[in-house]
């Protein structure tokens, strides 16, 4: 299989959990709920995406022939001097699972790195992933059922996309995120408000925008 990558740096994960632990940012190209052109946004699964995910032109990006060879680009931009801690690539997109095989995680393992991965739930995973964060967008149907972290977009109007709908899944953790439009302040008044009437879920906030990072 081939993968097509729209770009691979080295950075602070930004969201969720892992927020602020310096990892290799791995962003595949294509989602299957939104084609990433502004003439189809009203029309898709998912209205709110901020990500350019389109193409392979981004820094690092490109096509990949070979699982050896993505893993090796996502090496190369691990800092040689990162001493004896545990390399760690976050599988990004657009939807990751589209793309990313028992190839490139084998691969990616092979070089000595820890995978996170960032999907939307609507793919059931691969084994091996180290970390999993499902974000489910909108009414698109959630068939990973489980794993480490489920942040969810807040609020969003689908019924579909309401927190008392997940709480009865298999993740380690439950985030919300506000939503970031022209509401952004009671967009975030609002989760803070939902996190403290129900424990169970926490904050997340888009540390990589507020600190101002890619």
């Amino acid at each position: 299989m081939s993968y097509t990558v729209k770009t691979i740096y080295y950075t602070l994960q930004g969201e969720g959990a892992r927020a602020g632990r310096p990892a290799v940012l791995l962003r595949f190209a294509g989602c299957n709920l939104w084609s990433g052109r502004e003439q189809h946004r009203a029309a898709a699964a998912c209205r709110f995406c901020d990500t350019d995910f389109v193409g392979a032109d981004g820094p690092g990006g490109g096509k990949f022939d070979t699982a050896r060879e993505l893993a090796a680009a996502v090496a190369g931009k691990w800092p040689v001097d990162a001493g004896a801690d545990v390399p760690y690539v976050v599988c990004t997109g657009g939807e990751p699972l589209l793309q990313l095989d028992g190839a490139a995680i084998d691969a990616l393992h092979a070089g000595g790195f820890e995978i996170g991965v960032e999907s939307n739930g609507t793919i059931v995973a691969p084994a091996g992933i180290d970390w999993l964060c499902i974000s489910p967008k909108g009414d698109a149907p959630v068939r990973q059922l489980g794993g480490d972290e489920l942040k969810l977009v807040f609020p969003q109007p689908e019924p579909e996309a309401q927190p008392d709908r997940f709480t009865h899944l298999a993740f380690r953790h439950f985030y919300l995120q506000p939503l970031d439009n022209a509401d952004l302040a009671m967009n975030t008044r609002a989760a803070i408000e939902f996190c403290l009437e129900h424990p169970r879920w926490k904050l997340s906030l888009q540390l990589h925008k507020i600190i101002g990072i890619d």
